[in-house]
C-alpha cells in the first residue's frame, strides 16, 4: 500500500488498551512459565492421575487465576502477543510488516535518510513501530523515526490532521523535545527525533537500556528505587509547566507517562505531542475511564501526572488506583500532591488544575533557568478543529465511563441478590410469606363457617330437601415445617 493511499473503507479503529478477558474451557499441562522474567502462578504437572475429574478442576482453576494474573497486569494486558492470544481475530496483522512498508514508501520520496535498524519492541503501543535512522551526508548522527497507525479516538479531518501533524517541527519550548521532520497521510503519521542515549525518565528510574524491549525494561525491575526529592521537584515542575503551555494553546495532550518524558541533562522533555492527533487511547486510560470525574483531558493530564509523580517518588507504578494509603515519601509535601491526584476523595470529587499543583508547596520554590522562549503558532482554522476534536474525545470517555459505571451497577447487584446473607433474607420472607398466607386461609375458612351458623341460627329459610346441617368437626391448620 502506497504511503499516501487512503485507509479501506469501513476500518475499524480498536481501543487497545481496553482490557480483555478469558474464560478457561480447557486446559494444557505446562511448568516454568515466564514471561519478561515475571514469575506466573502456572499450576505444575503431574505425571499420575492427570486425568481424574478432581484434578482438572483443580487445573482449570489454577490456569484461570494465571490468566486473570496475565489480564489484570497493566503491562502485559497491553502486550501484543498477549492480545494475538486472547483475541486472534483482532490482533493477527503483522503491525511490524506494515510499517516497513509504510517507511519504505516514504523514503521513495526521501532519499537522504536511512535505516540503521529496526528498535524492535522499545515501546508499549502495539500499532506504534520505532527504527534507528541516519541521515546519509552526517553519518555519525542518530535518529529514531516512528510510525503509528490511527486510533479510535482521530476526529479531525484529513486536511486538518495533516496540516498539524507538519506543524509539529515548529513548535519550539524548552520543556517539548523537538520533532525533526513530520508528515502524515489518511492512515497513519510518520515523525524523526533525535535519538538520545541516556533515554526516558523512566530509563533513569528503571535504570534500563533504551534500545531493550519495553517487556525486558520495565514489567519486572531488579531493583526498585525512587528518585532524590531534588530531581523529583524539579522534573515535576518542568512537566507541569509544559502541560500548562499546552492548555493555554488549546492543544490536547493526555499522554503523560514517564516513558514520554525524555531526559535531556537536567531537562525533562515531552514526548509525542502526534498522539492525540492521531487519536491514539492513553497510556493509562484503563485507570481514568474508571472515574466519572476525570472527564477532560486536562483532567486526564493531571491524574497521569499523579502516577508519574508516584513513580519517581517509590520507583514503581501503583498497585491499584485509587490508592488508600502512601509509603513514606521524602517529603510530605510528596504526598500532598498524591492525595490530590491519586487518592479515593481526588478520584470520586475530580482533579486539581494544573496553575493549582504549581501552587503547592512541593514545586512553588523551584526556580527554573531556561531562557528559550516557547513558540507554538496555530492558525485559527486549526485551533478550532482541535477544540472540536478535544470535544469528541472527551465525550466518547464521558460514554465510556458511564457503561462502566452502569456495568458494575448492575455487576454489584448481581453479587449482592446471589450473596449468602441475601438468600438467607430471601429464605425469611419467603416463611413469613407462606405463614401470613396460611393464617389469612385460616381466618377466612372460620369467617364463612361463622356466617353459616349465624344463618342457620337466625331461622333463615331453607331448601325442604336439605337436612338439617350437622356440627362441623374443629378445623385447625398445620404448618408445613420449613
Amino acid at each position: 500500500m502506497a504511503f499516501m493511499e487512503k485507509p479501506p473503507a469501513g476500518k475499524v479503529l480498536l481501543d487497545d488498551t481496553v482490557p480483555l478477558t478469558a474464560a478457561i474451557e480447557a486446559s494444557q499441562s505446562l511448568q516454568s512459565h515466564t514471561i519478561a522474567g515475571l514469575s506466573l502462578p502456572l499450576p505444575p504437572k503431574k505425571l499420575i492421575g492427570n486425568m481424574d475429574r478432581e484434578f482438572i478442576a483443580e487445573r482449570q482453576k489454577g490456569l484461570q487465576n494465571y490468566l486473570n494474573v496475565i489480564t489484570t497486569n497493566h503491562i502485559l494486558s497491553n502486550c501484543e502477543l498477549v492480545k494475538k492470544f486472547l483475541d486472534p481475530n483482532n490482533y493477527s496483522a503483522n503491525y511490524t510488516e506494515i510499517a516497513l512498508q509504510q517507511v519504505s514508501m516514504f523514503f521513495r520520496s526521501e532519499p537522504k535518510w536511512e535505516v540503521v535498524e529496526p528498535l524492535k519492541d522499545i515501546g508499549w503501543r502495539i500499532r506504534k513501530k520505532y527504527f534507528l535512522m541516519k541521515i546519509k551526508n552526517q553519518p555519525k548522527e542518530r535518529l529514531v523515526l516512528s510510525w503509528a497507525d490511527l486510533g479510535p479516538d482521530k476526529y479531525l479531518s484529513d486536511k486538518d490532521f495533516q496540516c498539524l501533524i507538519k506543524l509539529l517541527p515548529s513548535c519550539l519550548h524548552p520543556y517539548i523535545y523537538r520533532v525533526t521532520f513530520a508528515t502524515a497521510n489518511e492512515s497513519s503519521a510518520l515523525l524523526i527525533r533525535m535519538f538520545n542515549e541516556k533515554g526516558t525518565l523512566k530509563d533513569l528510574i528503571y535504570k534500563s537500556k533504551p534500545k531493550d524491549p519495553f517487556l525486558k525494561k520495565y514489567c519486572n525491575p531488579k531493583k526498585i528505587q525512587g528518585l532524590e526529592l531534588q530531581q523529583i521537584k524539579t522534573y515535576g515542575r518542568q512537566i507541569l509547566e509544559v502541560l500548562k503551555f499546552l492548555h493555554d494553546k488549546g492543544f490536547p495532550y493526555g499522554h503523560l507517562h514517564a516513558s514520554n518524558v525524555m531526559l535531556d541533562g537536567d531537562t525533562c522533555r515531552l514526548l509525542d505531542l502526534e498522539n492525540s492527533l492521531l487519536g491514539l487511547p492513553s497510556f493509562y486510560r484503563s485507570y481514568f475511564s474508571q472515574f466519572r470525574k476525570i472527564n477532560t483531558l486536562e483532567s486526564v493530564d493531571v491524574h497521569c501526572f499523579g502516577h508519574l509523580l508516584y513513580e519517581m517518588t517509590y520507583g514503581r507504578p501503583p498497585d491499584l488506583v485509587p490508592v488508600d494509603s502512601f509509603p513514606p515519601a521524602p517529603s510530605m509535601a510528596v504526598v500532598a500532591v498524591l492525595e490530590s491526584t491519586l487518592s479515593c476523595e481526588a478520584c470520586k470529587n475530580g482533579m486539581p488544575t494544573v496553575s493549582r499543583l504549581l501552587q503547592m508547596p512541593l514545586f512553588s520554590d523551584v526556580l527554573l533557568t531556561t531562557s528559550e522562549k516557547p513558540q507554538f503558532k496555530i492558525p485559527t482554522k486549526l485551533k478550532e478543529a482541535l477544540r472540536i476534536a478535544k470535544e469528541c474525545i472527551e465525550k466518547r470517555l464521558i460514554e465510556e465511563q458511564k457503561q462502566i459505571h452502569q456495568h458494575r451497577r448492575l455487576t454489584r447487584a448481581q453479587s449482592h441478590h446471589g450473596s449468602e446473607e441475601e438468600r438467607k433474607k430471601r429464605k425469611i420472607l419467603a416463611r413469613k410469606k407462606s405463614k401470613r398466607s396460611a393464617l389469612e386461609n385460616s381466618e377466612e375458612h372460620s369467617a364463612k363457617y361463622n356466617n353459616s351458623n349465624n344463618s342457620a341460627g337466625s331461622g333463615a329459610s331453607s331448601p325442604l330437601t336439605s337436612p338439617s346441617s350437622p356440627t362441623p368437626p374443629s378445623t385447625s391448620v398445620e404448618h408445613a415445617p420449613f
